[in-house]
């Protein structure tokens, strides 16, 4: 038993806790003393609680987020009701603003906004010594990383074989995008180059071949993003692969002579398009060129192996439907493998509100702090526009019907018709989540064929390739009997790469650059 527990709820189990791990690094002599634990979203609160009460610890301390405060919140009532005496303290994005607005703040006996890394050892050394009284809001100096450990070696073995690895060069964020709480964090902090380098060649050696980097702007250091680039470049063996998240229209030929050796899918970066509405970006204070932007995304997709994750923003101040629409129709024509459609939260602290009042934007109350609707956008809208984003990962991000889904658009807008798939299948009945990929290929089937009434004949040819392409070998029950179906062995999987983006590889592009203008 140790005196203090780290712990958090995670959104899945593959993810891991790398705020809570900073924290253990940077405990100092109470690193003996402390004891991390994780758990998810999935598992009951009283769950939890039975195990941290049977862990008895003096202070608790736990990492709130927009995914779980909830599930936290109802987890502290349990604890401060069966343990009043143990010390609770709080802190991450969730509680780090607004915090005379938040029920969960009042339940805990500290809560420490900002950067905690050093603040909740400093908090622990104080209750553990005796002294009182201390401040409930414990407010956190900005740390340089000059003064902190690195957490990397925190990693298990079992971490490092099951679990997405997160790893940051930098923190912070130069741009004043209004609905991220990156904005807030300035300035940009960078890690010093040669000890991350150290530890990230301590967790190749331990087999990790998965790193996900949570740099808002990784390529803003031209210099950094370069070095860090080619030290993967050089450890380069099968299985290595890397996600970044890029400023998209920074990708100067320095960096391209880099990303252009890495082999096909060893590279994932995640571009925040957001919108290509100028003005809707000049009204939320968020700058893009979008010349660049779009030179950027051609070369990419023309001259390397780089899987592409744009992500695309629904109900944004002043946007309706159809400009929405128009700039998902813009950035599926630069053919990025994947478009994360998002629906628009107003996350605490962000100045996102001012626009309330002109814009009539109406949010959920509790999180996720969705939009409800707006002036431009009516509830019922933009609730067909949630689906369709759920919809479209189902179908469109998935990989498993790159050769057949454009053929539900042809030469029309791909955003309007796959609306159009989206409520037909509302209408059949169909979930969001939780289809089997064998349902799916029927929906698909019966859409093409019935809904708009293509040739069987000719679906039939890029279906078949995207069936087989899935893994499937099987004639499908449903299929026509006077159809032939082309009994082919599934092609090898490329096991090395995560499932999603191998399929993507292995698929043609989702969009032939002609499809739309």
């Amino acid at each position: 038993m140790s005196d203090i527990l780290l712990a958090t709820l995670n959104a899945k189990y593959i993810h891991t806790a790398f705020g809570l791990r900073y924290l253990l690094a940077n405990m100092g002599d109470l690193r003996s003393r402390t004891a991390l634990r994780e758990f998810d979203i999935n598992q009951r609160p009283l769950e939890i609680a039975e195990t941290i009460l049977a862990a008895a610890p003096k202070i608790l301390g736990l990492g709130v987020y927009i995914w779980n405060v909830g599930p936290t919140t109802e987890l502290i009532r349990i604890l401060k009701q069966i343990r009043p005496e143990m010390i609770i303290v709080i802190g991450g994005p969730e509680v780090s603003y607004e915090l005379d607005r938040q029920e969960i703040v009042e339940l805990v006996d500290h809560v420490i906004p900002g950067e905690a890394d050093l603040k909740f050892a400093e908090l622990c050394r104080r209750i553990l010594a005796g002294e009182k009284p201390l401040p409930r809001i414990f407010v956190s100096e900005l740390p340089t990383f000059d003064q902190l450990a690195l957490p990397y070696d925190l990693y298990t073995d079992d971490d490092c074989r099951h679990r997405v690895i997160y790893v940051e060069a930098s923190r912070g964020c130069p741009f004043t995008c209004e609905f991220c709480l990156s904005s807030l964090d300035i300035p940009v902090r960078a890690v010093p180059l040669e000890p991350f380098l150290t530890s990230m060649q301590r967790l190749l050696d331990r087999g990790v071949t998965q790193f996900k980097f949570v740099d808002r702007t990784f390529n803003l250091n031209l210099g950094v993003s370069r070095r860090i680039l080619e030290f993967f470049l050089e450890r380069w063996k099968p299985g290595l692969f890397v996600h970044f998240e890029m400023v998209p229209d920074r990708l100067p030929e320095e960096l391209r002579a880099v990303i252009a050796k890495f082999p096909a899918g060893a590279l994932q970066f995640e571009v925040g398009v957001q919108s290509l509405n100028p003005e809707v970006e000049q009204r939320i204070r968020r700058r893009q060129n979008h010349d660049r932007l779009r030179d950027n995304l051609a070369w990419l997709r023309s001259s390397t192996g780089v899987h592409i994750h744009a992500d695309l923003i629904v109900g944004l101040p002043g946007e309706d439907a159809e400009s929405f629409g128009r700039g998902f129709d813009q950035l599926l024509s630069l053919r990025p493998q994947e478009i994360q459609v998002g629906i628009l939260k107003r996350l605490r602290g962000t100045t996102l509100d001012r626009h309330d009042r002109e814009w009539g934007m109406v949010y959920q109350s509790t999180a996720p702090y969705e939009i409800l609707q707006s002036q431009t956008i009516d509830f019922a809208t933009m609730a067909r526009l949630r689906r369709f984003a759920k919809f479209w990962d189902l179908f469109g991000n998935s990989g498993h019907f790159t050769r057949t889904l454009p053929r539900l658009w042809n030469s029309r807008s791909p955003f309007l018709a796959l609306l159009d798939f989206s409520d037909w299948l509302q209408s059949r009945g169909a979930k969001t989540s939780g289809i089997a990929l064998s349902r799916q290929y029927q929906f698909l089937w019966d859409y093409l064929t019935e809904r708009i009434g293509q040739v069987p004949s000719e679906v039939a040819m890029d279906f078949g390739a995207d069936y087989h392409d899935s893994g499937h070998s099987d004639r499908p029950l449903w299929w026509p009997e006077n159809l032939p179906f082309n009994r082919k062995s599934p092609p090898g999987r490329r096991e090395a790469l995560p499932r999603r983006q191998a399929r993507h590889l292995a698929g043609s592009p989702a969009v032939p650059p002609s499809t739309t203008g």
